[in-house]
């Protein structure tokens, strides 16, 4: 359930303080309210304000004035203004200084919600346009493949889902563990907040802290300014933890506190922040290797590792290696020949679907405007459909493969990719070429796995 909104009322009038109060409170916010401008700055040092609703006239520290040390310390924080009629011009200058917006005595309940909806509208579009500044968003839809391995990690991601539970992903470097978490996000009910990604081993240490629970203004040497952190940006949403063992073992255990509290302190406050966000997380190791290793806290483990969800290797996902050619090669509106297609599907992929995406690019420069033949893939690719010869400096005529039936499949082979080649994929063409019908054709292009 997501944390209540807190709102901030502030005015010098006990009567007014009260309707205030109840006005808020009926309109589902939490509502909270101090007498003038120092004991405001004073309650929002000391927990979490979301918005402030402030009257104009207090002693001591009126509206504008709360309004310009707000500014200075709490740089997004919403400020409604209310001022009475014959004061537009002031009103005008509250907005000039920072207020989301103002409202006039006598005002109804109505005008001021939709002042409120207004204002927290606006807070989260800012943060979300900081957000997409900052970072790229992956280029990808929806997860690739229909391989058995691929179909039942899909299920696996329907299912858990609509769950609020932690999830712990697992896979090799280049599997595409942050599409999986993307694609848990999207069909999740959080997809309408943010998904947020940070790459934990990507940061430096003394820098991640911050980047994840944010900053007041004056906290280190360098903290100009209120930073935002992950958590607080994800909140009604996802955030998802990259490489969770290559973060700092001290800052395992702050992490940690923050799932099972579930708020945050920014660094150099000490305001508590509600938090309704679901962690993802993931690794390229072995979780319980790494938690031997001191890589990874035993406890954070078991809190994060609720669901696991293993994303396979692409060596594993057989057919799906040509999906994710084709995938990958449409934005450059360039093909594979049969020849290159069978050369990838019969690749190991050391390095996954990134290697695959990133030697793809590689190979549809070198063909320029044509099909991507086995010339254009690194040699340890193109060999993959060499058939070797004898080896003449050997005697041992028991090393040889002098199978007939292998060598007569090797240049049957050879031929029905020679065929598609010179046919530009034309089944029924390839087939007349080869002087067989076009089902034989097809018989064996199941036989030898060239679909």
């Amino acid at each position: 359930m997501s944390a209540p909104i807190t709102i901030l009322a502030v005015d010098d009038e006990p009567n007014m303080r009260r309707l205030l109060e109840i006005s808020l409170r009926q309109a589902g916010y939490r509502a909270l309210s101090a007498s003038h401008g120092r004991e405001a700055l004073e309650m929002i040092q000391q927990q979490q304000i979301d918005l402030v609703v402030s009257d104009l006239h207090m002693p001591g520290m009126n509206g504008l004035q709360l309004l310009e040390t707000l500014r200075k310390e709490y740089e997004h924080l919403p400020f409604i203004m209310v001022t009475a009629q014959g004061e537009i011009k002031t009103a005008v200058e509250a907005m000039k200084l920072g207020a989301s917006d103002y409202i006039l005595r006598p005002f109804e309940l109505e005008t001021l919600e939709v002042a409120i909806d207004k204002a927290l509208t606006l807070k989260r579009i800012t943060q979300e346009n900081t957000f997409f500044k900052e970072t790229q968003q992956p280029d990808v839809t929806s997860l690739v493949g229909n391989s058995p391995p691929m179909q039942s990690l899909k299920q696996m991601i329907q299912q858990v889902a609509p769950e609020w539970a932690t999830v712990f992903i697992v896979g090799e470097t280049g599997t595409g563990k942050e599409l999986v978490a993307k694609a848990l996000h999207e069909a999740s009910t959080r997809k309408s907040a943010l998904f947020v990604a940070v790459n934990c081993a990507a940061i430096p240490a003394d820098i991640l802290e911050s980047e994840l629970f944010g900053h007041e203004k004056g906290a280190f040497t360098g903290a100009v300014k209120e930073r935002v952190g992950k958590f607080e940006l994800a909140n009604g949403g996802t955030l998802f933890l990259d490489e969770i063992t290559e973060m700092p073992i001290q800052l395992q255990s702050k992490l940690l506190r923050v799932l099972q509290e579930n708020v945050v302190e920014k660094l150099g406050g000490n305001r508590q922040i509600a938090l309704d966000v679901r962690v993802v997380a993931a690794t390229n190791r072995d979780p319980m290797q790494a938690v031997k290793e001191g890589k990874l806290r035993e406890d954070l483990y078991y809190r994060l590792n609720v669901i696991q969800l293993q994303v396979p290797p692409l060596r594993e996902r057989g057919q799906d290696v040509s999906l994710l050619a084709d995938y990958f090669l449409v934005k450059r509106q360039t093909k594979l020949s049969e020849s290159a297609r069978v050369c990838l599907q019969q690749y190991r992929w050391p390095g996954n679907v990134r290697e695959l995406e990133n030697i793809l690019e590689r190979a549809a420069i070198l063909a320029g405007n044509q099909a991507i033949q086995p010339q254009h893939l690194p040699a340890d690719i193109s060999q993959q459909i060499a058939t070797p010869g004898p080896d003449k400096s050997s005697d041992d005529t028991g090393s040889h493969d002098l199978s007939i039936p292998r060598a007569t499949e090797a240049i049957e082979r050879r031929l029905i990719l020679q065929a598609l080649d010179a046919c530009q994929g034309n089944k029924t063409k390839a087939a007349k070429l080869l002087e067989i019908s076009e089902r034989s054709l097809w018989n064996k292009l199941n036989q030898y796995d060239l679909r």
